[in-house]
């Protein structure tokens, strides 16, 4: 999973120079990751497009939350190119316009729910899909009131898993957000209702 360059912002000309030689240097397929909200940089379609065409290039997680965008890579990629979405929340919506698949936050938390939305939809149940989708969507949501992965990661202790904490600079939230976050735990049964952070 290889994330664009940040800080450094480069032109479209640069992210494919960069991604094709990163995916020469190694034997391992590649999965692009464009999350602009945290680099400051997109991959657009065409990019992607050119890209399709390297055979160790085999997916890309687009976290861009741009449907337009989903839709543009499936039309000008189609089989060369696997899409998964990086936005839980927006996970029927891709698979809609030919995402095959989510990597996801949420699925650290309901692994057998995030996999039953997926295949609702592959079994050509939309309606259940979408219904799973807006069913987990507040708990989505929560995961995401702080910067990924410190609201996951409180979840997972939370729930009794020992992940650890943060490393610098990421620290947990605070108690109002963390307040938050149990109640919302609670709300799906996740913690007992006796549990605080």
């Amino acid at each position: 999973l290889h994330v664009t360059p940040y800080y450094n912002k480069t032109s479209q000309e640069g992210l494919y120079r960069h991604f094709r030689a990163c995916a020469q240097a190694t034997g391992l397929p590649v999965i692009l990751y464009n999350v602009p909200s945290r680099t400051g940089v997109n991959i657009l379609s065409e990019t992607y497009r050119r890209l399709s065409e390297i055979d160790s290039i085999v997916g890309c997680k687009e976290a861009s939350g741009n449907f337009s965008q989903i839709a543009g890579i499936a039309a000008l990629c189609g089989e060369n190119l696997t899409i998964y979405t990086g936005n839980d929340d927006q996970i029927t919506t891709a698979l809609a316009l030919g995402a095959q698949g989510v990597i996801s936050v949420v699925g650290n938390l309901l692994p057998r729910e995030t996999h039953d939305i997926c295949q609702a939809y592959f079994d050509g149940n939309c309606e259940e899909s979408k219904r799973l989708q807006l069913k987990y969507l507040e708990l989505m949501q929560a995961l995401f009131m702080d910067v990924n992965p410190i609201p996951v990661k409180q979840a997972m202790r939370a729930m009794g898993y020992d992940v650890g904490e943060c490393r610098l600079p990421l620290c947990d939230m605070d108690s109002v957000k963390t307040e938050r976050l149990l109640q919302v735990l609670r709300d799906y049964g996740l913690v007992e209702k006796s549990v605080k952070e």
